[in-house]
């Protein structure tokens, strides 16, 4: 009978090794930790025998930042037959002290041990508050390396275990440990993997990750939309393709053709103009940084689109305004002083007719400059939403006579009409405001038909309903209202000439501030690119809309509509 004891022993012990190298393949199989810490309680429950167990994992705030390590905290993470309401009473083996205590006893062990700690005097506490017996508590660490990972706690008899059962234990906690590292490094590399995509996707700025060889890998919706492609698209093209830029300033570092793989700055660089479908331009700022292995192997390079397009607007927009206003004030001044200067020679003796009209030319030109002034310091109330207006009752069709009444005296060769189905009804607004606005609308109409012709003014009360489009038109021609006008009901004005036109595509543009139709005629005419801009802040701060709609060669046509209703202005 003796004679067999080594061999049951050694049966025993291979019954133990297969079930560990089991459970061993079933732990490293699985990435999801609940599951996985599932699995482990249950298969370590079933080793032992325990009917009951429970396994503590250190939080990873304290886990994976070094200043908190000193002090760590843990948490239930997994329970086997044991309801979750019922946690309250193990508070003793769960709270700071218990854990101090498991931390001083994993310290003090030898490898494969038994853990020298003593928690009788805290499972009797629990066993009194649950009224039920646990027996005794089985403490198996989960160490990696020398780092406390978490704690399995098993309750059953009180059976004594050999040494060759707490080294089967120790190897199968170990390998617990291994398994439950992998899992939280896992669900590490998920979340910071959602985060990173969340900034990506969600950031202002465009951003788009290259392999070493230029090849797009990732891409933002925000780039993907600046360079009218979808991600989808994006990815696995050469980044010259998706992002053709002509580069004004810099290197362009996907259009690089001596790039041999070697990244050639740390700090690159550059500007440039992408032209979109439809000739949209785009001025774009682009920053290229490398990303190394830890080895000094260039792996990836991240670029940073920013759309800069506005900013190098107002920059030039600032430049044509130093220009424009330079020379419209030099103009009226030079004459100004030319003029004053000439009348006031004292060699010379004027008779009253020439000092007449020296003088009516100073009147002008002074004239000229008020309206400048005033028109900038318009722009600054509306820039310092400050623009007040005066407001009542106004009769638009008396005072677009006036208006034009006071244009057929300055003007031989264009024929104004004046033409209204009907009286329109009284409008509620600024009247000198709205005089502004019809009469800049007719000097431009003048001003742009330098061959003379017809200039109709016209208007009628249009009814918008809630999908935006123009009710009850009896008989007259449509005509496309703007999306941005309300449900409601207004008076419509309009300005026709047979002038130059404006090209479709300036006519998103010709409302902006100092802003100017490129054309030959229009670089020659007179003026600072702020009447139409002016003209736009006064009908909506009437709560009403002003467009175009135009055919280069055969005129322009400016649309108003200001709300007949007080409540729709308000």
């Amino acid at each position: 009978m003796s004679a067999n004891v080594p061999t049951l022993l050694t049966a025993y012990q291979l019954r133990q090794l297969e079930f560990l190298l089991r459970i061993s393949r079933a732990m490293t199989s699985r990435l999801d930790l609940p599951s996985l810490l599932e699995l482990i309680l249950r298969s370590a429950a079933q080793m032992v025998g325990a009917p009951a167990g429970m396994i503590l994992l250190q939080s990873e705030h304290t886990l994976f930042d070094p200043a908190l390590s000193a002090t760590p905290r843990f948490q239930v993470r997994a329970l086997y037959a044991i309801p979750t309401e019922a946690l309250p009473y193990f508070e003793p083996l769960l709270d700071t002290t218990a854990m101090r205590l498991v931390q001083e006893a994993v310290a003090n062990t030898a490898m494969g041990e038994p853990l020298a700690i003593d928690l009788s005097s805290r499972v009797h506490q629990v066993e009194a508050d649950l009224g039920i017996t646990l027996g005794q508590v089985i403490v198996l660490p989960l160490l990696f390396e020398e780092d406390l990972l978490g704690v399995i706690y098993l309750f059953r008899g009180n059976y004594a275990f050999s040494q060759l059962d707490w080294q089967f234990l120790q190897g199968f906690a170990d390998q617990a440990a291994i398994a439950v590292r992998n899992a939280r490094l896992y669900t590490l590399l998920n979340a910071e993997r959602s985060r990173l995509i969340t900034i990506l996707n969600n950031s202002a700025d465009g951003i788009m990750i290259l392999t070493r060889d230029r090849i797009v890998v990732a891409i933002n919706q925000t780039l993907a939309t600046m360079v009218g492609v979808s991600p989808e698209d994006a990815i696995g093209r050469p980044c010259s393709a998706v992002l053709p830029l002509v580069v004004t300033s810099g290197v362009d570092f996907c259009g690089d053709e001596n790039y041999t793989g070697h990244f050639p700055d740390p700090h690159l660089r550059c500007e440039g103009e992408l032209i979109r479908p439809g000739d949209k331009r785009l001025v774009l700022s682009v920053t290229f940084t490398p990303l190394y292995t830890e080895n000094g192997r260039l792996i990836n390079i991240i670029v940073n689109v920013h759309d800069i397009t506005r900013f190098r607007e107002e920059e030039e927009m600032k430049s044509i305004f130093t220009s424009i206003i330079s020379h419209e004030l030099k103009t009226p001044v030079a004459l100004i002083k030319g003029y004053a200067q000439t009348l006031a020679r004292e060699d010379a003796h004027w008779d009253a007719e020439t000092a007449r009209a020296g003088l009516q030319i100073i009147e002008e030109e002074a004239d000229r400059l008020e309206a400048l002034i005033n028109n900038l310091l318009d722009v600054s109330r509306i820039q310092a939403k400050g623009l007040k207006l005066e407001l009542g009752d106004v009769a638009l069709d008396a005072l677009l006579r006036k208006v034009a009444d006071a244009y057929r005296t300055q003007t031989s060769h264009h024929r104004i009409e004046v033409m209204f189905d009907e009286p329109l009804p009284y409008v509620w607004g600024d009247e000198e405001r709205l005089r502004q606005v019809f009469t800049n609308l007719l000097n431009n109409a003048i001003k742009y038909s330098p061959q003379g012709g017809v200039i109709r003014i016209g208007g009628w009360v249009q009814r918008v309903g809630t999908d935006g489009r123009a009710e009850g038109m009896d008989g007259r021609p449509p005509i496309e209202l703007p999306e941005s006008l309300p449900k409601g009901t207004y008076v419509i004005v309009y300005v026709a000439d047979q002038g130059i036109g404006i090209p479709p595509s300036e006519l998103s543009k010709i409302f902006d501030r100092f802003y100017r139709v490129d054309s030959s005629l229009r670089r020659s005419t007179a003026g600072a690119g702020l009447g139409l801009y002016l003209a736009k802040a006064i009908v909506e701060a009437h709560g009403g809309r002003i467009w175009a709609t135009s055919e280069p060669g055969k005129g322009a046509t400016f649309f108003v509509a200001l709300p007949l209703d007080v409540e729709q202005h308000e």
